[in-house]
């Protein structure tokens, strides 16, 4: 595992010991506060255009870059929770993707793996 991510998890079980929030920090708990904060992130999206989305002001970006560093600390708490490797796990998954979405049959479709 990196060193920034240990670090981050470090110091969010720090952080949570310092306030007794690990009676909180169920797995059940964290994938929960996980999926809301992924919305918190889509809500910043709900409306625009796909040309607005891509073109956020400074301050938009900000917001979202907050709600991302929520989902990010929430999954990091999750995984040391559970365990789990993050970036381990991450490199295992992009190699199944490979696997199930080769270049040849995949390049420039969005079709799931199972239609291609």
């Amino acid at each position: 595992m990196s060193n920034d991510v240990q670090e981050l998890q470090t110091a969010l079980r720090r952080f949570a010991e310092e306030r007794d929030w690990g009676q909180f920090h169920t797995p059940k708990n964290l994938a929960a506060s996980l999926s809301i904060e992924a919305a918190e992130v889509l809500e910043h999206f709900q409306w625009l255009t796909d040309e607005q989305s891509q073109n956020l002001s400074p301050e938009q970006r900000d917001k979202v870059a907050l709600e991302i560093a929520d989902v990010l600390l929430y999954l990091l708490q999750l995984a040391d929770k559970l365990q789990i490797d993050p970036v381990a796990a991450a490199k295992n998954k992009l190699a199944l993707n490979a696997e199930k979405y080769p270049v040849d049959k995949a390049r420039g479709s969005s079709r799931k793996y199972t239609e291609l």
